[in-house]
């Protein structure tokens, strides 16, 4: 007998959604007013990444107010604060409880294949045999470190974003953060102003001002369709999901985060991390560039902004601004010795999906999952959360339903279309 016959089959159901965060849950919601049955799977509990994969400070880069599911909202008495991580799971966690998500929870996924009629999900609490799969497990689950960080001494401390909690976890000394998205900006700021130097190092970046005519930069993206821009519309749909996350941080005091008040408060600024040779660490010499290309972009954001109010004329906004160009320091180095002033490096690089238990022919050369907005290359498996799936919101917390109530229409057709497949299906698990 095949060791894939003597497996436990847990449960037949037509739809398995991997991932109990806010995109899984958007997708069982719409998944249970359609009456399609399904099982959510999580490995951890309901939000698990947001409990566990967060350093104790973050904060959304998103106002309260844009936090919204199917059918749930924020209705807290700070709509325009920004939630902590932690305050965030609970947001979730209520969700899934107000229209009692079929959630599985401490249940990781194994392996995910094709099944005599569908598909096959391997947990160790037994097996799913089902007819769709959806991916729901996240976009950011494992960092994205580049290779040259294997060429680091071994004396130096290396550290993903993700395993990040507080400054007193690092070692003592100096800190190389590389990587200058909203991520790297914040832990650059906290570390250093715990009494900690720190030397960021920049690519390219996106710059924008946390307020802007007395309006949050988020309500200008949101009212002026910014963050409803379809993925079809966009020149290089590749090139617009690699974009960086913009420098933003979530603070009381709404403030906004750029390199000059990180340089204000000390930090030093050096181009992108190009290259190690021993212990000495290269950087490109195109910082002056890249923050000329940074603050281009912004200030023609501003511009359409400016002329988008101009037509509408929403009430209570201030007058059009602009703000001072990036200071670039007049001697930049080009390389610094490692483990003379800098005994760590905190890698800010970004994450990426894993898919490594998904068992199917549907990824490209370089290992990218291939799909189109979210529909995978292999009939009834579809993905849910990635950065610009189908519109720029696509993994923000509000982008989660309209993407969510497209794909649930188009499963439920799928679905429809092998309706006769789900009759043998529940004849092969009995």
């Amino acid at each position: 007998m095949s060791r894939r016959a003597q497996r436990a089959i847990a449960g037949t159901v037509d739809v398995v959604v991997i991932g109990a965060g806010h995109s899984g849950l958007a997708m069982s919601c719409l998944l249970g007013r359609r009456s399609i049955g399904h099982v959510v799977l999580e490995q951890g509990e309901i939000a698990n990444s947001w409990r566990t994969q967060r350093w104790d400070s973050m904060r959304l880069l998103t106002p309260n107010w844009m936090a919204r599911l199917p059918g749930h909202a924020y209705r807290g008495d700070d709509p325009d604060g920004y939630m902590r991580a932690g305050a965030l799971a609970d947001f979730i966690a209520a969700y899934a409880k107000s229209f009692s998500a079929p959630v599985l929870t401490r249940t990781p996924v194994g392996r995910v294949s094709r099944g005599s009629r569908g598909y096959r999900v391997e947990t160790p609490r037994g097996d799913w045999l089902c007819r769709a799969v959806v991916l729901a497990s996240g976009a950011f689950s494992k960092p994205s470190v580049p290779r040259l960080a294997e060429s680091i001494p071994a004396a130096i401390e290396q550290l993903p974003a993700q395993a990040y909690r507080n400054p007193r976890q690092l070692a003592p000394g100096g800190v190389l953060v590389v990587g200058a998205s909203a991520t790297g900006l914040q832990l650059a700021q906290e570390i250093q102003l715990s009494g900690r130097p720190v030397t960021l190092a920049v690519g390219e970046h996106v710059r924008l001002p946390r307020l802007y005519r007395q309006r949050d930069i988020q309500w200008w993206m949101l009212a002026t369709g910014a963050l409803d821009q379809r993925i079809e519309e966009v020149d290089d749909p590749d090139r617009a999901r690699r974009v960086p996350s913009p420098q933003l941080a979530g603070t009381q005091e709404r403030a906004t985060l750029d390199l000059n008040l990180l340089q204000r408060q000390g930090v030093r600024i050096v181009g992108r991390l190009a290259g190690m040779r021993g212990a000495t660490a290269q950087f490109s010499g195109s910082l002056r560039n890249v923050c000329a290309l940074a603050d281009l972009k912004m200030n023609r954001l501003l511009a359409s902004i400016d002329q988008w109010a101009e037509a509408s004329r929403p009430e209570g906004i201030g007058p059009a601004e602009r703000f001072a160009a990036t200071e670039i320091p007049e001697a930049l180095p080009l390389a610094l010795q490692l483990g003379q002033d800098i005994s760590t490096v905190l890698w800010a690089t970004g994450f990426q999906p894993d898919f490594s238990w998904l068992d199917l022919p549907v990824f490209d050369a370089r290992g990218q999952l291939k799909h189109d907005r979210g529909i995978v290359a292999m009939p009834g498996l579809y993905v849910l959360g990635l950065p610009y799936l189908r519109r720029r919101k696509s993994s923000f917390i509000h982008g989660a339903e309209d993407d969510a109530r497209e794909l649930t229409a188009h499963l439920a057709a799928y679905l429809d279309s092998t309706a006769e497949s789900a009759v043998r299906l529940r004849a092969v698990a009995r």
